[in-house]
């Protein structure tokens, strides 16, 4: 069964950095495309940044473009998000998420993952 756990949140100050880490149990990470996304409360689940199975490839929303930056290490079983130049708008519950086995990375749609973790609540003050 596939378990993913994210860690790393917490509450930060504007401006500031966070790094959110996606441990996997229990499968092969580097045989799944992971996600990470948010929601904030009152609206919907949206992406934030998919990363291929190999890592070579990246699908980053527009809003977070130059700020955040997801990368993995299989060999750790782990996919990160490094998070900078953190705002308020940022403030959610990130949590990261895996397609099917093997199916590759073409969109950040949250629709197209099946596995979640329960979630990070990241908090930016202003």
């Amino acid at each position: 069964q596939l378990r993913l756990v994210e860690s790393g949140g917490g509450l930060v100050q504007t401006g500031g950095s966070l790094r959110l880490s996606c441990a996997a149990s229990g499968f092969r990470l580097g045989e799944h495309t992971i996600g990470w996304f948010r929601q904030a409360p009152g609206k919907e689940r949206t992406e934030v940044s998919c990363i291929s199975r190999s890592g070579s490839r990246t699908i980053d929303a527009d809003s977070t473009k130059g700020r955040f930056t997801i990368s993995r290490d299989n060999t750790q079983n782990t996919v990160y998000l490094q998070m900078n130049s953190l705002k308020p708008e940022d403030t959610a519950v990130y949590y990261c998420a895996a397609r099917a086995r093997l199916l590759p990375l073409i969109s950040c749609d949250p629709t197209a993952f099946t596995s979640w973790g329960q979630g990070t609540q990241v908090t930016v003050s202003s």
